[in-house]
């Protein structure tokens, strides 16, 4: 075995066989594009990323391991809890159970009275912290007047506010925070969010002065999405891009905090375990990626939280971090083709943007970017609503008996997340209370597949329909449809026999029945919906427009 060699392969004879496989499709279909616009490529070679990046490759890799803080990251579980007394057990709770840093966003359900304030100061001694504050006004500050001078200079943590917090005796509280957080829960992509950091750290930089001094109080904030890959190359490339960045102001970088915490944009209040999924994958790849601060949003964080779900959110960061080994190295994703390619793309792209973004005068003055930002919402949007973009439990693979939860946790409520399109309309559903139905008609193996592509499309919606056993004659189907008690009915048979159903099911199907169609007909479309027929249900269709159309189409009947 010693002495047996492998071919050699080039890229242009695997590309040959790609085509072949392809079977007559174009070579280009395997090229797909990003959020960020970034073209991703069906194969990545030693040879393909070299003649790209060539001695940038190396010097990309030796930023990325030399500004990584530390190999290891903390764990920073939230805090919360009803009153003073429950939120200092659970914050008790957490220490003992694995927790890193005290994580507490305000405001919290209970006063800040001076007993609070006491209290939470002797912990803050002791550990780390994660503070996302309102305002320099915030009441949670006033924390840092109840502990001992003598004790100040080993206060370690970080605090987000609109506003750098502004604290003088604590040399080791970082508050000057690159936050992208609130652009992120409004759809911003990738590449905006660090062209974004990289201008928000730009406008500190410059009211400083001393940009050493600046950077010992520097960090960044990141929420990180189930783009796994994608994130992974984020966190990667802000590396690269704040060493580029140091350099801009005439100096040498140094690794400065990246504190991360999991997206809650593709969280959804349906099939809610499917959240610990995605929470899971977030986390992975904030750790791979290289964060130095990991916030696990507990899986139902979108109403309210147990004890349970708490734990598993903590336990997340746990197994990642002791059983997963990923942290015995140091830049996990480094020599990843793939990763390291995306990581360029990123740092490239951003770093344009970044420079755009300066010479409109800064943020407040770049005008495009939120228009920009709506782009990109827009369409994941699309994408989730057309089923291009999966979000299991809500669009696909729906539970129609799974319960919405109408509790709103108010630190989320502002994020545009991807599923509330979806559970808009199971409510809207709900209250039409339409009753619907699968008219199928042959053998169970030919009108099977489109009666359950049917039913998972109703599934979406929260409703499961009433199905018939297939008719074998259509003047069956017609009497069963001029007979039937329901107001919505969907005809699921071959194509063949759709062509035959549908005029005959016209000629007598009452006023008060709406009745599509399950697949496409352009050449039959016309004639159809002209003599009655209501449209059609097919493959990548907006999921969300046709049933709301459906839901206005009953109601007009109905009136």
């Amino acid at each position: 075995m010693k002495d047996i060699e492998f071919q050699t392969t080039s890229y242009e004879q695997w590309q040959e066989e790609a085509v072949k496989a392809l079977k007559g499709k174009p070579f280009e279909s395997l090229f797909t594009k990003t959020m960020e616009n970034i073209t991703l490529e069906p194969l990545y070679t030693q040879e393909t990323l070299i003649e790209k990046l060539g001695e940038q490759l190396a010097k990309q890799v030796s930023t990325i391991r030399t500004l990584t803080k530390a190999s290891n990251f903390d764990i920073a579980q939230q805090i919360v809890g009803e009153d003073a007394a429950s939120f200092f057990a659970n914050l008790q709770e957490s220490l003992a159970r694995g927790n890193d840093v005290i994580t507490i966003n305000s405001p919290v359900a209970f006063e800040w009275n001076e007993e609070a304030l006491g209290q939470l100061a002797d912990y803050l001694t002791e550990y780390s912290f994660k503070l996302n504050v309102q305002s320099t006004n915030d009441q949670l500050l006033s924390v840092f007047t109840k502990i001992d001078a003598a004790k100040r200079a080993t206060v370690e943590g970080y605090i987000l506010s609109p506003e750098a917090v502004e604290l003088a005796d604590y040399p080791n509280v970082r508050t000057y925070a690159a936050n992208t957080i609130p652009f992120h829960n409004n759809g911003a992509n990738a590449v905006q969010e660090l062209a974004i950091a990289l201008a928000q750290a730009s406008q500190y930089a410059k009211n400083v002065g001393d940009f050493k001094a600046f950077e010992s109080k520097f960090f960044v904030n990141f929420a990180i999405d189930t783009q796994f890959f994608a994130e992974v190359a984020k966190i990667r490339a802000f590396k690269v891009l704040w060493k580029a960045f140091a350099s801009a102001f005439g100096t040498e970088a140094s690794a400065v905090p990246v504190v991360v915490e999991t997206s809650v944009r593709s969280f959804s209040k349906l099939d809610v375990y499917v959240n610990l999924l995605r929470a899971g994958n977030e986390a992975f790849a904030a750790a791979i990626g290289g964060a130095d601060v990991v916030t696990v949003h507990p899986h139902d964080c979108l109403t309210k939280t147990s004890d349970q779900s708490v734990r598993i959110a903590r336990n997340v960061s746990l197994v990642t971090k002791e059983e997963s080994h990923v942290l015995n190295v140091l830049d996990p994703a480094g020599g990843s083709y793939f990763v390291e390619s995306l990581t360029a793309d990123f740092v490239k792209e951003a770093w344009a943007l970044f420079l755009e973004i300066e010479l409109a005068g800064g943020l407040d003055a770049y005008t495009a970017l939120q228009s920009d930002i709506d782009a990109v919402y827009n369409k994941r949007i699309q994408a989730v609503e057309t089923r291009k973009h999966s979000l299991i439990g809500t669009n696909i693979y729906a539970n129609p008996v799974d319960a919405l939860a109408t509790e709103e946790n108010g630190q989320f409520a502002d994020v545009k997340r991807l599923a509330i399109p979806f559970e808009d309309l199971r409510t809207n559903f709900a209250q039409a209370g339409i009753k619907p139905a699968i008219l199928t008609f042959g053998e169970l193996k030919n009108y099977k597949p489109r009666a359950d592509f049917v039913q998972g499309f109703f599934a979406t919606a929260g409703v499961v329909a009433e199905q018939t056993e297939g008719f074998t004659s259509i003047d069956e189907a017609k009497a069963w449809l001029a007979d039937t008690a329901f107001d919505y009915v969907v005809i699921a048979a071959t194509d063949e026999d759709t062509k035959a159903l549908v005029p005959a099911l016209l000629e007598g199907k009452p006023t008060t029945v709406i009745l599509d169609a399950a697949g496409k007909y352009k050449e039959d479309e016309a004639t159809w919906t002209a003599n009655g027929l209501n449209g059609f249900i097919f493959a990548g269709q907006n999921i969300i427009e046709k049933l709301n159309s459906v839901v206005a189409s009953v109601k007009g009947v109905q009136q």
